[in-house]
């Protein structure tokens, strides 16, 4: 009778230690099922959310598409093994669509900024997206950001790149005039004219400008503001972090075999050496 009790007692234990391992196994399940790069992966698709009205980036182009964007994450579709499904969004609702789960990273790309890298994990950076002088083709008075003192310059109102022009200005022995513009669209118009004789914005932004309309504008070089650059967005959460590590992966293979060099080269008309990983933004 003892012998049976002992044995029903090893049966019980050996059920209950079962059951304990069935129930580590779905937990562990649940944990990849919640895990976006195993969910991308079984789905066969990854969604990124952007919005396509920031060119060279992402814009419309004879009703499809178009842009710096699609053609990374092309290839980071490629390494990964999934489709990338883009979500065209107003800018101010593409952040807290991520927050609040509606795709699995942002395409923007947005300014790494020590703000921003408190509340979100960029990817490396794609781009440099320091400021720099856009002028008018052939305009020999100005062959450095230094000579735009005392000559009337404009960039957008309340932007990184205007403060950034002001603070430039300041170290300038003739300040230039400064005009503040509603959007940079206006700002460039009046560059053609005649207006302004510089406008200030990311490099990228106006390297594309220039690249498009060759007869009309040209870059000044270098850039003059502080080290900042452009990079994908994602959580902190813990389920996004295989997902992130591999993008950063990717990207960080485009920068050593060539190719994300070839498509700032397509798209800026220049190639722009950025950092694997921004750890202090600058500002």
């Amino acid at each position: 009778m003892k012998q049976l009790n002992r044995r029903s007692a090893v049966t019980r234990t050996l059920r209950i230690a079962a059951l304990g391992v069935a129930a580590s196994m779905a937990l562990t399940g649940l944990a990849r099922a919640e895990d976006l790069l195993a969910k991308a992966k079984a789905k066969g698709e990854l969604t990124v959310g952007t919005e396509l009205q920031f060119a060279p980036f992402d814009f419309v182009e004879d009703g499809k598409q178009a842009g710096m964007n699609k053609e990374i994450f092309a290839e980071i579709g490629k390494e990964l093994g999934v489709k990338i499904a883009f979500l065209d969004l107003p800018w101010p609702s593409v952040l807290p669509g991520l927050e609040a789960g509606k795709f699995d990273m942002v395409a923007g790309p947005a300014t790494i900024t020590k703000a921003r890298m408190e509340r979100y994990r960029f990817t490396s950076p794609i781009a440099n997206a320091t400021v720099a002088i856009l002028k008018k083709k052939g305009d020999t008075s100005i062959l450095k950001p230094e000579d735009i003192a005392g000559k009337k310059v404009g960039s957008a109102k309340a932007t990184a790149q205007l403060a950034q022009l002001q603070e430039f200005a300041k170290t300038l022995p003739t300040p230039p005039t400064i005009q503040e513009y509603v959007d940079f669209s206006q700002s460039y118009a009046d560059l053609g004219a005649g207006r302004v004789v510089a406008v200030a914005n990311s490099l990228p932004n106006i390297a594309f400008l220039a690249k498009s309309k060759p007869d009309v504008f040209e870059v000044v070089e270098p850039p003059f503001g502080k080290p900042v650059y452009f990079g994908y967005i994602g959580t902190k959460a813990a389920d996004a972090k295989s997902l992130m590590d591999a993008v950063d992966a990717v990207i960080i293979k485009m920068k050593h075999d060539g190719r994300l060099a070839a498509l700032q080269k397509k798209w800026f008309g220049t190639e722009m050496a950025t950092p694997d990983q921004v750890t202090d933004a600058s500002f």
